[in-house]
């Protein structure tokens, strides 16, 4: 509703200028006013100096959402190949940058040099060959180069060795949640399909596949540091898009299809929340949290928790109402801790097992798994 009133009063007001330039037209009936339409010296040398302001402002804006916002970009890679995947932007930033700077000096320079005046002319080239030459070879050798590394960082990303120890996990998404499924001791997922989605089984495992009775699903994802992680993803519904920002990893999951994606953590969760980057961003955050905790107090709500870091799923595609809400923490353990943690997990087919298995009863009562009589309902006339 808010957004609405908003444009209303927007279009309100772009009608009330409309109308004020009219006003100003009709004022100046009877005086001396060129309505030619056809520019003058005076036109061009306003239009030259504005050209001038506009460069002005270009950087100004740039510099300044530089100082201002250049903290929010992401640090330290988590992964192994993370470095590799911030030099290729880093380069290009630095290209673009440049090209940005000398064209966009050249282009307001030039505009202004030879804004238009009255009696001349314009010089015209039908064509000049080493201009089309120079504007067009440094272009083609420069991406040629980018194209070329991205393509060499692509493949060493993507590759995957089927004889490198990894650990296989399939990212399940649906709107608006994320299901993990670990592949187990044989380190094989069973197969899956939409149709065998019933009751507790949710991921539409086959359970009549040898390779899916030691699979582990569950809604916390952890990883062991120094060992490959190789990921499988599904989606249920619409296009998803597996995000993890500080592993510098993501894929789209599309519906019908299996993608992958793979990396290799390079610290744990605990020794990235050591980092000194990190400790001074978490005090910053929650410096702002405490500030407006105070106001929340104050007005008789409730104060807003601490933040602490945690590597994220996210999903990277507009999926739906509650899109922003599709998370998932990633914990990545020490391997001896991911080894205890993986143990303590229940298998998927002992789940469907005990979901599937009737309760026992005793003298027609009904006992619970939690050791809870619940007497049969009696129907009463």
């Amino acid at each position: 509703m808010t957004s609405l009133l908003v444009i209303i009063v927007l279009v309100l007001l772009a009608v009330a200028l409309w109308q004020l330039t009219k006003i100003f037209d009709l004022t100046q009936v009877g005086s001396n006013v060129d309505n030619s339409q056809v520019a003058n010296d005076n036109d061009n040398n306003v239009q030259g100096y504005l050209m001038f302001g506009f460069l002005a402002f270009i950087y100004i804006l740039t510099i300044y959402g530089l100082f201002t916002w250049g903290g929010l970009v992401l640090h330290t890679p988590a992964s192994a190949h993370g470095a590799l995947v911030d030099n290729l932007m880093n380069i290009s930033w630095v290209l673009l940058f440049i090209v940005q700077a000398i064209t966009q000096v050249l282009i307001h320079y030039f505009s202004f040099k030879y804004r238009g005046k009255e009696g001349q002319k314009a010089m015209y080239f039908a064509d000049n060959n080493k201009l089309e030459a120079v504007w067009s070879i440094i272009p083609a050798v420069v991406l040629a180069g980018l194209i070329l590394y991205g393509l060499y960082a692509w493949t060493n990303i993507m590759f995957i060795d089927d004889e490198e120890d990894t650990v296989v996990i399939e990212l399940y998404a649906q709107q608006f949640k994320w299901t993990a499924r670990y592949a187990g001791e044989d380190n094989v997922l069973g197969k899956a399909n939409v149709r065998y989605i019933e009751g507790i089984n949710t991921l539409g495992v086959d359970m009549s596949d040898p390779n899916a009775q030691d699979d582990i699903v569950v809604s916390e994802l952890h990883i062991p540091k120094g060992r490959k992680i190789h990921f499988k993803m599904r989606s249920q519904d619409v296009l998803h898009s597996a995000y993890m920002p500080h592993f510098r990893a993501q894929m789209n999951c599309v519906p019908g299809m299996v993608t992958e994606f793979a990396f290799e953590p390079i610290f744990t969760t605990s020794e990235y929340r050591e980092l000194p980057y990190m400790i001074e961003k978490v005090a910053h955050i929650n410096d702002l949290r405490a500030k407006k905790s105070i106001e929340l107090v104050a007005k008789g709500g409730t104060a807003l928790d601490p933040y602490t870091f945690d590597y994220l799923l996210l999903c990277n595609k507009i999926c739906g109402a509650s899109h922003y809400n599709m998370q998932m923490k990633i914990i990545v353990d020490t391997p001896e801790d991911y080894k205890k943690w993986i143990k303590e997990q229940t298998l998927l087919a002992v789940q469907v097992k005990d979901a599937n298995t009737p309760a026992p009863t005793v003298g027609g009562d009904t006992i619970l798994k939690d050791s809870v009589i619940v007497a049969p309902v009696v129907a009463v006339k």
